[in-house]
């Protein structure tokens, strides 16, 4: 069998769930076969040095009925649980690979030359009982394979269960995939898988922890010529990757860093749908954007207490154990009082990401990210090409309309470099609009500017792949130092939480609790001050900055 291109959507779930699936009704729009189950058993080879892994390539060898079919994959990563592999299988005669059967030379040349002349030998291997569902969209040629996945992966000694749900797209729309995906009820509340199969025998072999790490952004590899739809899509998977993984980080760890990353992912995501608002459908982007800021909300909650902790209170009190009067501030009183508020906030927290909110939200993005949800041609100004040749602008006018080529013309000529250019001019004026008046900003004012300069930072680092590495790093660096002191600037101004923490106990807090809490405010307002003219002298070194994007 010739190399194909596999689109898979991975997702993991509980036993009780995939048994619902079995039998779950076709929903619709949608028509179902009747479901098959077999057994499978599947070893998977590499070398002593695991060059495959390394490689991002596996090979399997797989029982199927009385039949050995060998498989080969590469690119086998997992992004936003989407699974894009180049495959090739042929029947073995047993349960060892033969490489001279790969059909295609390419990928059997690439084999040979990610394994070097060394010897295979099984890894681990997954024992499976797979149903196998087969769904069709009505009125197109769409199909989707549901395989259903219940059994165990071994390596050694160490075995895993693993309870999972694939849904491969066969023929037609990728955003298929997650059309269908967000109509099972059954998968409501499935996690987006981090790892393939090979992916978790590897870490089951190592020992290692699977899924559960903080997540941080991914960049898109671009170029200026990259389609303006495949970098869209790029962008939105990176996003919906951090947002999955840093749900998982944290509903399974009480690290302060999954509450950060997962907050950066949600304020990444708006910001994408904010500079790619010409090409999505309003209502569409509406109702995305008012979901990613819910959420956000809720764990900006979360992420407030930790910064609150380690560097508003600790920070403070370490000078002040430094000093003569010690004694008199009960610092540990106020750690266990914002400790039990911290608490209580994750636990709401946690139920919520368990809920089915946060699926329905990756599943539309997922969606988008394939295509459903752009503007239909009607309903779109679009975006169109200068006279010159030099930039696209924003059709507006009648005369514009008119002009404007269809949206699958508009589609397959447009690259992100012009693009690119404009919308992170529009960020850089909308910044600097405010930034012009530094000096008068009142607190709500500051706080704006400072989202303005993440909304900015975020588009620079959306597009950066796709400009000189050399102009966009100082650019970036200063812009991240400045972001840096706005944010310790507001996080000063939301330390005023403390003394809403100290006054909601049971009891009223000794004076020694309520006397540290007005040391730490009193000594970061002082440290304020001071970084608010570190504050205007980098904004005027980032206003005299080059900016990359322009010529």
């Amino acid at each position: 069998m010739d190399a194909q291109r596999e689109v898979e959507l991975k997702l993991e779930l509980a036993k009780a769930d995939l048994r619902k699936l079995r039998a779950a009704p076709a929903p619709p729009g949608f028509t179902a076969e009747p479901a098959t189950t077999r057994a499978l058993r599947s070893i998977y080879f590499d070398t002593p040095g695991h060059a495959l892994r390394r490689a991002k390539w596996s090979l399997r060898v797989r029982r199927v009925g009385r039949k050995w079919v060998q498989t080969v994959k590469a690119g086998t990563g997992v992004t936003g649980g989407l699974s894009r592999p180049r495959e090739a299988e042929a029947e073995v005669a047993g349960p060892a690979p033969d490489l001279t059967l790969i059909r295609e030379p390419a990928m059997r040349e690439g084999l040979w030359q990610v394994i070097d002349g060394e010897p295979l030998a099984p890894a681990f291997e997954t024992v499976m009982r797979r149903t196998t569902r087969v769904f069709r969209r009505e009125g197109d040629e769409t199909c989707i394979e549901m395989a259903l996945d219940a059994g165990e992966i071994r390596a050694g000694e160490a075995v895993q269960p693993l309870f999972e749900a694939e849904l491969e797209l066969k023929s037609g729309d990728p955003a298929a995939l997650f059309a269908l995906a967000g109509s099972l009820p059954a998968l409501a509340g499935a996690r987006f898988s981090r790892l393939s199969k090979a992916g978790r025998g590897y870490a089951l072999a190592a020992g290692d922890e699977t899924g559960t790490a903080p997540v941080t952004a991914c960049e898109a590899e671009l170029t200026p010529w990259t389609g303006l739809a495949p970098a869209f899509r790029a962008i939105l998977l990176s996003c919906m990757d951090q947002i999955a993984g840093n749900r998982d980080a944290v509903l399974e760890r009480d690290d302060p860093e999954g509450p950060h990353q997962l907050r950066v992912g949600l304020r990444r995501l708006r910001s994408a749908l904010k500079v790619h608002q010409p090409l999505i459908d309003a209502d569409e982007r509406r109702a995305l954007d008012a979901a990613a800021r819910d959420l956000a909300l809720s764990v900006g909650e979360l992420r407030d207490l930790d910064v609150l902790v380690e560097e508003i209170v600790e920070p403070a009190m370490a000078v002040a154990r430094l000093g003569p009067d010690t004694a008199l501030l009960d610092d540990a009183g106020l750690a266990r009082r914002i400790e039990a508020e911290r608490r209580a906030v994750r636990k709401a927290l946690r139920e919520q990401l368990a809920g089915p909110a946060v699926n329905a939200l990756l599943f539309r993005l997922g969606a988008l990210a394939h295509g459903a949800g752009w503007r239909q041609e009607e309903q779109d100004a679009g975006w169109r090409k200068d006279k010159n040749g030099a930039g696209w602008r924003q059709n507006g006018s009648d005369a514009d309309a008119a002009e404007a080529k269809s949206e699958a013309e508009a589609k397959a000529e447009a690259t992100v470099g012009p693009f690119a250019a404009e919308a992170l001019e529009k960020r850089w004026k909308a910044a600097a609009r405010l930034a012009a008046r530094i000096d008068e900003l009142s607190l709500e004012e500051r706080h704006d500017l400072r989202k303005e300069l993440k909304k900015l930072r975020y588009a620079v680092e959306f597009f950066r792949s796709a400009f000189p590495a050399r102009k966009v790093k100082p650019f970036l660096a200063r812009l991240k130092t400045l972001q840096d002191v706005f944010g310790y600037l507001n996080d000063v101004v939301m330390a005023g939480k403390l003394a809403g923490l100290i006054a909601a106990g049971d009891r009223k807090p000794p004076v020694e609790t309520a006397l540290a809490a007005g040391f730490v405010l009193g000594w970061h307002e002082a440290r304020a001050a001071h970084a608010f003219d570190n504050a205007r002298a980098l904004w005027d070194e980032t206003r005299r900055a080059r900016r990359f994007w322009r010529g």
